[in-house]
Order: structure tokens, then sequence, then C-alpha cells
């Protein structure tokens, strides 16, 4: 044995008896460098670790991220559907709204003398069931009549076609409506058109 040698017990002393020198070197020299490397194998596994941790917590942030486009992705496509709900007929009501208007203008020009006709009454009563019949199918699909005489003017609501000399109603105060104006839902179908009271000169 070397000065150098670890001190051994004497059961392992009479094991190694005539080993060669050098081997039992070999077997010192393989045991402290494993002793030495597990400093460095500690090392390694420790940056291993900090690294799987540093991309577990971009996972959790990736599929956070994810989640919340998702349910965005859910939200826009729930409005889109719904407002394909609401507003299906925009198209068909607003080509309607000239029959409407001409309804109107036939119930308005029969005088009251053919009103009071016995032959006519049939007709009259007809032509203003099927107005009620058509505002009643208009409502029921969310086509409503905006409101225009009596208030003040809406520009979301109403086109001013012409100023009226009044002192009795306020200035911008819609007095009368040449064409009716028609909301479907939240939206405007057309505005109504109307006069509005202006100051006499």
């Amino acid at each position: 044995m070397n000065e150098n040698d670890k001190p051994r017990d004497e059961a392992a002393e009479a094991e190694l008896k005539g080993v060669p020198e050098e081997f039992l070197k070999d077997s010192q020299d393989s045991e402290e460098g494993k002793d030495e490397g597990k400093g460095e194998d500690g090392d390694a596994l420790s940056e291993v670790i900090a690294q799987l941790r540093s991309d577990l917590v971009a996972a959790k942030q990736d599929v956070l991220y994810a989640k919340a486009d998702t349910q965005n992705v859910r939200r826009r496509m729930e409005k889109d559907i719904q407002d394909a709900r609401n507003y299906a007929a925009t198209g068909f009501a607003r080509d309607i709204l000239s029959v409407a208007d001409n309804l109107t203008r036939a119930i308005q020009a029969i005088p009251e003398t053919l009103r009071e006709d016995d032959k006519m009454k049939g007709l009259v009563t007809g032509i203003e069931a099927t107005q009620r019949e058509m505002e009643k199918v208009f409502k029921s699909h969310g086509i409503e009549r905006v409101p225009s005489v009596g208030l003040p003017l809406d520009p979301n609501q109403h086109q001013a076609m012409m100023e009226v000399p009044t002192d009795e109603h306020e200035p911008g105060t819609v007095v009368q409506e040449m064409q009716s104006g028609w909301m479907i839902k939240d939206r405007l179908l057309r505005p109504a058109m109307v006069g509005v009271a202006k100051k006499p000169d």
C-alpha cells in the first residue's frame, strides 16, 4: 500500500491481498472520479429541472391564452348568430315598406262619403284590416314605427324635409310627418321624413 492510500479495514485488506498495486490505484481513482462527478451531475440536474419548470410555466400561460381566445371566438360567433337571427328580415322589411306606404295612402285617400257608403264599407274595412295585420306582422319581427310628431327632432331617426313657422311648438319639434320611419330591433330601417317647427319670421 502507498502512504496516500485511504485506510482500509482488516477484512478489506484480506480481500485485496495479492491484487497488483496499479489495479488498486485505478480503482481508487475511479471512485474519487465518481465522487467528484456527483457535484457536476447535481448542477446539470438542477439546470434541467429549472428549465422544465420554466417550460411548464410558459405552457400554462399558453393554455390560458388559448382558452381566452377560444372564449372570445365563441362569444363573437354567438353574437353573429344572434344578429343574423335578429336582422335576417332587414332587406325584405325595407322592400315591403313601400307596400305599407301605398296601403296607408290608399286608406287616407278614401273620402268620408265612401266610408259611409254601404257598398264600399266592406272594401274600406278590408283595407284597414290588411294594414293592421301588416303592422302586427312587422311587430312580431321586431319592426316598429319611429315615433315623430310632437317629439324633438332626432337626427338618428328623423330626416327634416322642411321647416314650419309656428308659435304653437318649440323650435326643433317635429310637427308633421310626410313619410313614416321604421326600426328593426335597435337598427334604423328608414328615417321618418318630417317637418320641423321654427320661430315665425
